[in-house]
């Protein structure tokens, strides 16, 4: 099974971050730049990408105390997948994000990963500007 485990810093409270992660129905707020568009039912959600793939997840958790939210890709990708997302607080108000997205087949790896890092490079650029925009 393949897994990718990223984290990125981010200049922002945690709690500031969880609000915007809690929200699992506008991912595509918070990752714009990657995400364009979402619909959420019931606890599965469709995100649209900006490269035009789309995407069906099932919400498994989402975790005010530890602030992570877990899901599942359950369209025809995968024959797995399972994935979480989590804001960890690192002090002089900033955080970090952590994502970790394990999957088969193992050749997703090619796929996966840029979308993981391009992901979380959006979720801090989008997170900062937000919290510094009046």
């Amino acid at each position: 099974m393949a897994s990718i485990h990223w984290e990125e810093l981010v200049n922002v409270p945690a709690e500031f971050a969880w609000q915007a992660l809690g929200n699992v129905g506008e991912p595509h707020r918070l990752f714009a730049g990657v995400l364009v568009d979402c619909s959420i039912e019931g606890k599965e959600r469709t995100v649209t990408f900006a490269n035009g793939m789309v995407a069906r997840e099932r919400i498994v958790d989402i975790d005010a105390d530890t602030r992570r939210v877990a899901y599942a890709v359950v369209d025809g990708a995968f024959e797995q997948h399972a994935a979480s997302m989590q804001i960890v607080p690192a002090g002089d108000g900033r955080c970090r994000f952590v994502w970790v997205s394990d999957f088969l087949p193992d050749d997703r790896v090619e796929m996966v990963l840029p979308l993981v890092r391009e992901g979380s490079r959006a979720l801090v650029r989008n997170l900062e500007s937000a919290m510094h925009t009046p």
